[in-house]
């Protein structure tokens, strides 16, 4: 039961105020002593001719207000506090997750809907670091939440796989390139080799030249160039695949700026037909004063197309052939200005789906305290980065499996290390506003007892031993009576049940507002209050066997939310620590 809009229901027709202000209006008050929801009756006092505080007595005592799931409405000053049936809300919310499983949070809210995510997209030919797998993290955990919601979800890896950048790198492999290096490691050798073009161009003007009629041939299809092209591209995708398996990422194509190459001059036609194309300096360009913006860069003055124009094509295609009802961009802040010219170009251009494109930017990686091996002075790796944090989870593992006496074979400690130290670096990445910078330190990153992925996935283990234990002497905690689930009626159990409540509204607003974290936020919410629960109360060792059934029931509960959550986030658990 949606219990806000059930008493949102009621107090609008004791108000006469629309549903949407009422349920704008309710509140969920700051301690549980205080009720479940709160309605504050500021706005009233002006039409009902009365102070808040006899409104709300006026509220609290009208006989509409009852019913058998509200243990108690009560007058507080200007505001009126429902509180929901502690046993009503047990059985509603443990029943309904632990039937579901998996299921519980999917929706039919995004059903006939299709939602594209544009996401990762590293340069070709460039190293995989830390700042990519901003992107990748961040738009992996939004296609699974839409997915979760029952959108038809494509999955977009906009491959930097064009632009004078490989114009660069053909004239600095037919002068410098090794072969064999080329071979062994395809992305240290094309990183080292750009590099050393950008230092001889200072000195040597020539090469510049060189970059620039490379590329234009690449443009016109010239086989040569195209081979060396489609060559560093597939290398490239090898090493990137490799990495994309480790985290459990997929994608549904991989066209990239080149696959858009074609679709370019039919877009600058369709600009020049609606006028909207100026020279400006040699180039072509899309004026955008009314919006505030410099002008948009189409063609650059020797012809070539740019950024901009690329986007706008694939803008163009996506919507012809998937008829988006969004199509997202997960790509830095940065980057705000180019999808503002972008987006502003298409609404010039009469396109409508130009309101539904969305730039969805994050904020920059930082580290604390860390020395990590770079391939050229200035790039943190994922690869580094994932290791790392394999290899240093993987010591406190074996570290308390010899402090606790348990036998852990190696292959099971290698296989928790990886997914609590991968999703250890996941986790840092979603558990704050994308928008927000990322400090990496280690202390913190693999803390069991902080915001952290191996707190989350510890308290998943443990809750799951425990239901394990319970199964191994026949304990039956599954389909059981209401009456036994209303048991769970104290503090510390209310506690958890809302946390766990507010799970489903945590998927939506992480939908509508593009944020993962929301969804880290609540099952980080529903983890301290078990753990609460858990340090406070008996479990398997409850005083009667309808306390030790419910409370199976609720840990089942909390252990289905937390996978849930943690899956929303490309997150693994693992089943015992």
């Amino acid at each position: 039961m949606d219990y806000k809009s059930e008493i949102a229901s009621k107090l609008a027709r004791f108000t006469q105020l629309d549903m949407d202000t009422v349920m704008n209006l309710l509140e969920v008050p700051p301690r549980s002593d205080m009720g479940d929801y709160a309605f504050p009756c500021f706005t009233l006092a002006k039409s009902m001719h009365k102070a808040p505080q006899m409104i709300s007595a006026e509220i609290a005592s009208d006989s509409s207000m009852g019913e058998k799931w509200i243990s108690e409405v009560k007058s507080v000053g200007p505001y009126v506090n429902f509180f929901i049936d502690r046993g009503v809300l047990a059985c509603d919310v443990v029943n309904k997750i632990n039937s579901l499983g998996d299921e519980y949070g999917c929706s039919k809210l995004g059903e006939g809907k299709t939602v594209l995510v544009e996401f990762s997209s590293p340069n070709i030919a460039k190293p995989f670091h830390v700042g990519h797998a901003f992107s990748t993290i961040i738009g992996n955990s939004l296609s699974k939440i839409y997915t979760k919601l029952g959108y038809n979800v494509v999955r977009m890896n906009h491959l930097g796989d064009y632009g004078t950048q490989f114009g660069k790198l053909i004239t600095a492999y037919r002068l410098w390139g090794d072969e064999d290096a080329l071979s062994s490691s395809p992305i240290d050798e094309l990183l080292r080799i750009y590099v050393k073009f950008h230092e001889e161009e200072k000195n040597d003007p020539s090469l510049t030249t060189s970059a620039r009629e490379n590329f234009k041939k690449l443009e016109d299809g010239c086989e040569e160039e195209v081979a060396l092209w489609k060559r560093f591209r597939d290398m490239s995708l090898v090493v990137f695949n490799g990495i994309y398996d480790r985290m459990g990422v997929s994608f549904d194509n991989y066209n990239g700026e080149s696959f858009y190459s074609d679709k370019i001059p039919a877009v600058v036609d369709m600009l020049k037909e609606r006028s909207l194309l100026e020279e400006s300096e040699g180039a072509q360009v899309v004026k955008l004063d009314e919006f505030n913006m410099p002008p948009c860069i189409i063609l650059k003055s020797d012809g070539t197309t740019i950024y901009a124009s690329r986007d706008l094509a694939a803008a163009i295609y996506r919507y012809n052939t998937y008829h988006f009802d969004k199509n997202i961009y997960v790509v830095g802040i940065p980057q705000a200005l180019h999808f503002k010219q972008v987006f502003s170009v298409l609404k010039k251009a009469g396109f409508d789906f130009a309101e539904n494109c969305e730039h969805v930017g994050f904020g920059l990686v930082k580290f604390k305290n860390m020395k990590f091996s770079t391939r050229d002075g200035n790039i943190v790796l994922l690869e580094d980065l994932l290791n790392e944090s394999i290899a240093k989870t993987k010591e406190i593992i074996e570290a308390n499996a010899r402090n606790r006496g348990t036998e852990m074979s190696d292959e099971e400690i290698n296989d928790i290390a990886t997914k609590v130290g991968i999703g250890a670096v996941v986790y840092t990445y979603v558990k704050s506003g994308r928008e927000r910078n990322i400090v990496f330190s280690w202390e913190e990153m693999l803390d069991f007892e902080g915001d952290t992925a191996p707190y989350l996935i510890y308290t998943y283990a443990r809750t799951r031993s425990i239901l394990r234990k319970a199964d191994s002497i026949g304990v039956s905690y599954r389909n059981i009576d209401e009456s036994v689930l209303a048991l769970l009626s104290s503090d510390e159990e209310s506690a958890v049940i809302k946390a766990l409540s507010d799970f489903e509204d945590a998927i939506v607003g992480a939908a509508k507002s593009n944020e993962p974290f929301f969804i880290s936020r609540q099952i980080a919410v529903i983890a301290r209050a078990f753990n609460r629960f858990y340090n406070n109360s008996s479990i398997l060792s409850a005083d009667t066997d309808e306390s030790k059934i419910a409370r199976l029931a609720l840990c089942e509960a909390v252990c289905n939310c937390i996978k849930s959550g943690l899956n929303l986030l490309g997150i693994d658990v693992v089943e015992r620590m």
